[in-house]
Parts: C-alpha cells; sequence; structure tokens
C-alpha cells in the first residue's frame, strides 16, 4: 500500500544543531551516516547533552564539507550564532562552545557502544524527578506526562543507546499533514520543521490528521530501503525554544498535548540498508 512520498531529507552532524538538507542518503543499520555524530559533554553536571539542558545549542548549525564516512565521526564545520565558523576537529570548538551555551561543555565524537561511562545520564538539573520530566517534556502540571516505557529501557541509564547520540533511534519520520493539522490548530503559532528536526519529511497519501501514527509497528519499504517505524516520538521543550528566526513559544506544546497527545512523528529502525531520494514513494505492509 502507498502511503506517501518523501519531500525532504535532513541529516544534523551535531546533536541538537541546525543541520543539512539532503536530496539522497544511504542508510545504514544506524540510519544516516553522519547523523548526530558530534555531541558536547556537560562538565558541571555530567553527561552528553542536548538542547534540552543547552538552548542555544539550537542556534548553531552544522554541516559537512565533503559527504562522511558510513561510520564514526567525520569532520564537520559548525557556524556559531555570530557567524564565526569552526571545525569539528578544532581545539577551540569546546571553548567556543561553552562561550555559546555560558557554561563548561567538553565536545566530543562518537565513542564506542562499550564505552559506557561516557553514555550515562548526568544529574538532572531539578532534584525532584517528576519536576525534572516536567522540565523535559515542558508539561504543566494539568497535562499528562508522556509514557517513557515506550523507550528502550537502556534510556533509564544512559542519554542516548551508547554507541550513537539519538534521544532515542536512528530514524525520525515526519508528514507535512502533522505540520498542517496543527497549524490550523493554532494558526498564531509557526510549526516550521526546524522545530522537530525530522531525518525524513513525507507527502502522505492519508487523510488523516496525523498519518504517521498509525505506522507505527508496520515494515515500511522506501527507496531500496526497508524500516520498522517502532513508536511514535513524545516531543520535549525542545520544540519550544527560540532560535533563528523563529520564537519562543510555549503554545507549541500546549497545542501538541491538546491536538496529538503530545506526539509528533515517528521513530524508526533500519531493517535493511539502502538508498532513499527526495520523491521516493513510500509503501507499507504489515
Amino acid at each position: 500500500m502507498n502511503v506517501g512520498a518523501v519531500t525532504s531529507l535532513f541529516r544534523y552532524p551535531v546533536k541538537s544543531m541546525g543541520g543539512e538538507t539532503l536530496k539522497t542518503v544511504s542508510l545504514g543499520s544506524k540510519g544516516i551516516p553522519g547523523d548526530r555524530a558530534w555531541a558536547v559533554r556537560d562538565e558541571e553536571r555530567g553527561g552528553i547533552r542536548g538542547a534540552k539542558r543547552f538552548p542555544e545549542l539550537m542556534s548553531c548549525a552544522a554541516k559537512y564539507l565533503k559527504e562522511p564516512a558510513p561510520t564514526g565521526s567525520s569532520p564537520a564545520q559548525i557556524t556559531l550564532p555570530n557567524g564565526q565558523s569552526v571545525m569539528t576537529s578544532d581545539d577551540e570548538v569546546a571553548a567556543l562552545l561553552s562561550n555559546v551555551v555560558n557554561s563548561a561543555v567538553s565536545f566530543w565524537p562518537l565513542m564506542p557502544e562499550d564505552a559506557l561511562d561516557h553514555y550515562k545520564r548526568g544529574a538532572p538539573l531539578e532534584e525532584d524527578m517528576m519536576t525534572e520530566l516536567r522540565r523535559v517534556f515542558a508539561r504543566e502540571e494539568d497535562e499528562p506526562l508522556p509514557d517513557i516505557s515506550v523507550f528502550p529501557p537502556e534510556l533509564v541509564e544512559y542519554e542516548s543507546l551508547p554507541g550513537t547520540y539519538f534521544d532515542a533511534l536512528p530514524l525520525l519520520i515526519l508528514t507535512e499533514q502533522s505540520l498542517k493539522s496543527l497549524s490550523a490548530a493554532k494558526p498564531d503559532s509557526t510549526f516550521d520543521v526546524r522545530r522537530f528536526r525530522p531525518n525524513i519529511l513525507m507527502a502522505a497519501t492519508s487523510n488523516d490528521p496525523f498519518p504517521e501514527l498509525a505506522w507505527v509497528g508496520k515494515t515500511i519499504d522506501i527507496g531500496s530501503a526497508q524500516l520498522k517505524v517502532e513508536l511514535a516520538c513524545p516531543r520535549c521543550v525542545m520544540t519550544t525554544h527560540g532560535f533563528a528566526d523563529l520564537p519562543k513559544d510555549p503554545k507549541i506544546m500546549r497545542t501538541l498535548v491538546k491536538e496529538a497527545d503530545g506526539c509528533l512523528g515517528v521513530y524508526a529502525n533500519v531493517v535493511k540498508g539502502g538508498t532513499v531520494a527526495v520523491g521516493d514513494q513510500m509503501t507499507m505492509s504489515g
């Protein structure tokens, strides 16, 4: 069954920074080569961190000057909010990023899966765990928290699955219809795709307001690749941050909670690697 077509492809060389658009990608077992291949580590509270901790990272952007290697962390260029460019391999990158986020951070490539201490969660910002979860997921007192049991169990102890810097799984898929549904529900907010950081943006054939949510548990074929859609993506405070020309907007999360139970897009694993290009059709099976 044809369920849509690819309209955009995105890669984010550094966790939580702006990324780059692509015309074609060669998916491997860990998604798009070079995606989330670098990250900052919080030297005050510990742990690999993203914009949930340091929202200023979203005002930075990163890109590869040449196609990255299939695995590992190839050099990328970072553009800081002041327009200065620095390479991920430069000695001063950690100091420059520490100035951007106004906190001491170090800067890291991907480490091996068995470097478990590297991936362990750092200390939370709030002592009370419920308060911390409401901060992370930008939920108000009268709004339900997402069911975090849907995430891989390793994420209780580790910031990401060891060997990766993904929040959960290698690929995030989003449909244009979902963004349009949210915009229709709250026209004075800007539901720009940059807030939601998908890898694959689709134009779905379904008229459902959030078509991709029906794909959970299904196997999908795109180009020569095959994916397994594993779970809906519970959204966090990052979607509300202001960066570039987008304003800070807590109403983004109020709308997400009201219209879609706080979820937007779906996470997927790669079942069979292959090439995916803009314009490719997506077909789905059980």
